[in-house]
């Protein structure tokens, strides 16, 4: 019966091509360095007492600090082990050509937007000057309604899947590493992809759909050219259909031939090759805080499968922009994350951003600072000593407290005093890769020692 449903499946995308020419869970606890949780709460919640009463309206026309590059440094923990180690690897990759890095940025909206991941990809693989590495993780966020991509890759689909973030209560069905999830029930569709970045010529030869079914079990199928092809293999047990097409491809599609009563949940595409260099991924949904990758059921699995060498975390500013925040708690609820991560990849390091300078808007229609960038930041400094991780002090970079209106008026942040232009984005990007790679030759420089 599956046979022949499978064989009639083929037939008929075979004559609508024809037409259209016409016209194992991998984590074990105990592998887990123990990291101390947090209990001293008078250092950080004092900064935030200290500053619940610099809420005052800004006059618009009020010059503001801007961009501080005396700080434009990674500060690394004394015990950074697997920076070091991470550090010493990059080098490697970067001067032998051989080898492969991954690395992950994991945030909210300004990494699901991926202009300041691109530009830190950009920066990286200009470093390295051969050809790129595989792409790395994708996520066809426009497959829904309202939900932006990335813009160098492009997303197409038959009609508007439905959403499932991280960010809600309740899940319809489970997420994974990616946070979020699309879905389409009760009739065919489809979500091509294309990368369209003229930069770096990204291509797959091998393609894996992270995904699974509900209703009758259906296999999604790859579509280029004019080839239709079912999953060369399937681990249904982690939600991985695996394809090797018969070139590299740079356009592709998948059809999920559902029909009355099943159901085919999308939840993210690694784009992979054999080529060695660097892979610079991101994980970003619009709204998340910590706690929306802690309940992601399947986080851990899916986080084994990529591997990261390093993770960037961009989570904060959802947190941290409420009307209380609770310091303790989010830093609590950052070492939960790091321990899962870690569980994939014990060697995994760590870079910690500090928020950007946000402001709140309030009465008549008028922005105030929002006090806690400076919580945010102490508790970075204390994430990152008690990780062995670093910190990228971002809110010093871009000026501290009240900046926000200044990178607005020079057409470098959104009106909402939250959000970044591209150009915001690219500049932070810039800055970003600049304290990075200064921090990799610095390491190499100081291992030629004698």
């Amino acid at each position: 019966m599956e046979q022949i449903r499978k064989i009639a499946v083929l037939i008929f995308l075979s004559w609508a091509t024809f037409c259209a020419y016409g016209q194992d869970d991998l984590t074990r606890a105990d592998s887990i360095p123990a990291i101390p949780t947090f209990t001293d709460t008078l250092a950080v919640d004092t900064i935030v007492t200290d500053l619940q009463a610099d809420t005052t309206d800004i006059e618009s026309d009020e010059e503001e600090t801007y961009i501080n590059l005396l700080v434009d440094t990674l500060y690394r923990s004394p015990n950074s082990i697997e920076l070091n180690q991470f550090f010493t690897r990059m080098d490697e990759v970067m001067r032998t050509k051989s080898g492969n890095i991954h690395i992950v940025h994991i945030g909210g909206s300004h990494v699901q937007a991926g202009t300041m991941t691109n530009r830190i990809r950009k920066h990286l693989l200009e470093e390295y000057g051969q050809e790129p590495a595989e792409r790395g993780f994708i996520f066809p966020y426009s497959a829904a309604n309202n939900c932006n991509n990335p813009f160098d890759y492009k997303v197409t689909k038959k009609a508007p899947f439905n959403l499932i973030r991280n960010v809600y209560a309740n899940h319809t069905f489970p997420l994974g590493g990616s946070g979020i999830a699309v879905w389409c029930a009760d009739e065919p569709n489809w979500i091509g992809i294309l990368l369209k970045d003229n930069d770096f010529l990204y291509t797959a030869d091998t393609i894996v759909l992270w995904g699974s079914t509900r209703g009758y079990p259906i296999d999604p199928i790859l579509q280029y050219d004019t080839v239709y092809q079912f999953p060369d293999s399937i681990d249904s047990e982690n939600g991985h259909f695996f394809f090797y097409p018969t070139h590299p491809l740079r356009e592709f599609t998948f059809h999920f031939p559902c029909s009355k009563g099943d159901t085919f949940i999308v939840n993210g595409i690694q784009i992979l090759n054999a080529n060695p260099g660097i892979t610079v991924s991101s994980i970003g949904v619009n709204g998340a805080q910590v706690t929306s990758y802690l309940r992601c059921k399947n986080f851990e699995r899916d986080m084994a499968f990529i591997k990261p060498d390093l993770v960037i975390f961009g989570i904060g500013v959802n947190d941290a922009f409420g009307s209380s925040f609770d310091t303790i708690a989010f830093q609590n609820n950052y070492l939960q994350l790091v321990n899962k991560i870690r569980s994939s990849n014990p060697e995994c390091a760590f870079i910690f951003l500090t928020n950007n300078d946000t402001w709140k808007k309030g009465r008549k229609g008028k922005y105030y600072v929002n006090p806690t960038g400076p919580a945010v930041q102490d508790a970075m400094y204390r994430l990152a000593n008690a990780t062995g991780g670093a910190v990228w002090d971002q809110f010093e970079v871009m000026g501290g407290l009240r900046s926000m209106e200044t990178w607005r008026k020079k057409g470098l942040a959104q009106k909402d005093h939250v959000h970044f232009t591209a150009a915001g984005y690219n500049l932070i990007g810039d800055f970003f890769y600049n304290a990075l790679i200064r921090e990799i030759k610095t390491n190499y420089n100081d291992a030629q020692q004698p």
